[in-house]
């Protein structure tokens, strides 16, 4: 049984992201590896996750979600680091890949890559492009799915092998340096298929009207809100208006997370800059198959 790498992630009914998680994280570490906290103990997740360390809480409406979703987290990732190597904790519908031009998987990279630090993948958002990506998604997303914006929002401090604290939502850790390498990237997929979105997001919107309250009363994301969410097919057709940018050089993203890197206020996160970029590109055709 490998102890270099192991998952964490949380998850509430959420199938179709849930499929890519364990196909992804199942197939390079081993499901034995990958740990599951299903919210709500709902029986979807208990099916599509056999094999995983399943770990069921209540799902209970309740304010403050978020706080306490990421409190439980950040002591997941505390204990399994004293027994893997390292640790990666995100969303379900957030992938690390490397970059298949280094030849390598994750595990086989994360294998020679030195403990005592935290990792942060280049966050892609995988966009469907609705007018040009009529093929459905079905065992893998990049392939059907080619375009990617750059999105420092999801460059997440997510691979850990140290002791550090994680910030809610995921963003930003208590570790005073910035590793960002070349190869890692973490994508995104909550806009990589239009059908999907529609149905979690009516899932969220349930969730949230369900709790009650506000954005500032139950610390969730503001997307999880009806009354943010917009008309779903003009969210995704506004993505053909984005820059489409030739080649796939992310040299000059990284560059500003490093100039930028600094401490958050005296909170004792650090973080960098999150400009809204309004371009596109097409992941190169090395990266088909990886998720």
């Amino acid at each position: 049984m490998q102890t270099v790498a192991a998952a964490v992630t949380m998850v509430r009914d959420d199938a179709f992201f849930l499929n890519a998680w364990l196909r992804h994280y199942g197939g390079l570490f081993g499901r034995e590896n990958c740990y599951v906290v299903n919210h709500g103990r709902g029986d979807i997740v208990n099916d599509l996750a056999k094999g995983c360390n399943i770990i069921g809480i209540p799902g209970d409406p309740h304010k403050n979600f978020d706080m306490k979703r990421w409190r439980l987290l950040n002591n997941l990732v505390a204990g399994l680091k004293s027994y893997y190597s390292h640790v990666i904790v995100g969303d379900v519908d957030e992938l690390v890949v490397i970059d298949p031009a280094k030849g390598q998987n994750l595990l086989e990279y994360l294998a020679v890559t030195p403990e005592k630090q935290v990792i942060t993948p280049l966050g892609l958002e995988v966009i469907h492009r609705i007018d040009q990506e009529p093929d459905p998604v079905t065992d893998r997303i990049i392939g059907p799915r080619r375009h990617v914006r750059v999105a420092p929002h999801y460059s997440k401090p997510c691979i850990v092998s140290t002791g550090t604290k994680i910030a809610r939502g995921g963003h930003y850790t208590q570790y005073a340096k910035l590793h960002a390498p070349d190869e890692l990237y973490l994508l995104h997929l909550k806009f990589c298929d239009f059908s999907a979105y529609a149905e979690v997001m009516d899932r969220r919107n349930a969730t949230t009207a369900e709790v009650g309250g506000d954005v500032k009363d139950t610390a969730i994301g503001r997307h999880w809100f009806a009354e943010a969410r917009g008309e779903d097919r003009a969210v995704f057709e506004a993505f053909a208006g984005l820059d489409m940018v030739e080649g796939f050089d992310m040299t000059p993203y990284r560059r500003k997370m490093r100039r930028s890197f600094r401490p958050r206020g005296d909170t004792g996160f650090y973080c960098f800059d999150r400009p809204d970029y309004k371009q596109q590109f097409i992941l190169p055709e090395r990266f088909v198959g990886v998720v």
